[in-house]
């Protein structure tokens, strides 16, 4: 097969750019339900998962600002430390807020919108971060496969919420809410540390079976000379 047409990547460009979309359209109206919901029921896990969907919306804001520009790669590393820094205040909020609930001996009450709002995001993120990592890696786009990434750790969230939600609402055991945002809050942090060192992620190559035979006639992202998987904290590429 030949390198990457001309065609095929405007077609790529166009999905990444329609999934950035729907991204954003979905964690807005998650973040607003979700702040909502866990202030009505003085949940800190609420509150937190919609903090984070309001920086997954920064994140697929930065990939469109990104994709918008003549010169995508030029303003990466900016986009990257912006989302970076939105995690770790994140992380930071969650943490003072969390412990201040288990201190306090604040409980959170029973959450039927916070429960429906896990298992909705459980059900769409993991297909929204499939596509767009799958069009990413075809693309050669290290941060429409990052942002793809940051969709996925919503399903994770979810999970988590939905957990915490569940045995405090079954068995009332408060504590469930604000570890279950601790552990948010932690992988807030992780995720903060990779975005900040996320300029020198790994390029995507393309198909050996792709690469002509001369380096001077790969397109700009592939030509980049890769790093291997795991070197460096390099992992945005590694595969699933």
């Amino acid at each position: 097969m030949a390198v990457l047409a001309p065609q095929r990547r405007a077609v790529l460009n166009r999905r990444v750019r329609l999934l950035v979309a729907a991204t954003i359209t979905y964690n807005v109206v998650e973040a607003i339900v979700a702040i909502t919901a866990g202030t009505v029921a003085s949940s800190t896990a609420l509150i937190g998962f919609g903090l984070d969907s309001v920086i997954e919306v920064s994140s697929a804001a930065a990939v469109a600002w990104q994709f918008a520009g003549r010169d995508p790669q030029a303003r990466e590393k900016v986009a990257l430390r912006i989302i970076a820094v939105s995690f770790f205040a994140l992380a930071a909020y969650v943490t003072v807020e969390s412990v201040r609930a288990l201190v306090g001996g604040a409980e959170a009450e029973h959450s039927t919108i916070g429960l429906t709002l896990a298992v909705l995001s459980l059900a769409i993120m993991p297909g929204l971060s499939y596509a767009q990592r799958r069009a990413g890696r075809e693309l050669g786009s290290r941060s429409a496969v990052a942002d793809s990434k940051q969709t996925l750790l919503c399903t994770y969230l979810s999970g988590v919420l939905l957990v915490g939600l569940a045995v405090n609402s079954l068995f009332g055991w408060a504590w469930a809410d604000p570890i279950a945002a601790l552990v948010i809050a932690a992988v807030a942090a992780k995720e903060g540390r990779e975005a900040w060192r996320g300029d020198a992620c790994c390029a995507v190559p393309p198909p050996a079976s792709d690469l002509p035979a001369s380096a001077s006639d790969l397109p700009p992202l592939a030509s980049e000379i890769p790093r291997r998987v795991g070197e460096g904290g390099c992992d945005c590429c590694a595969p699933d």
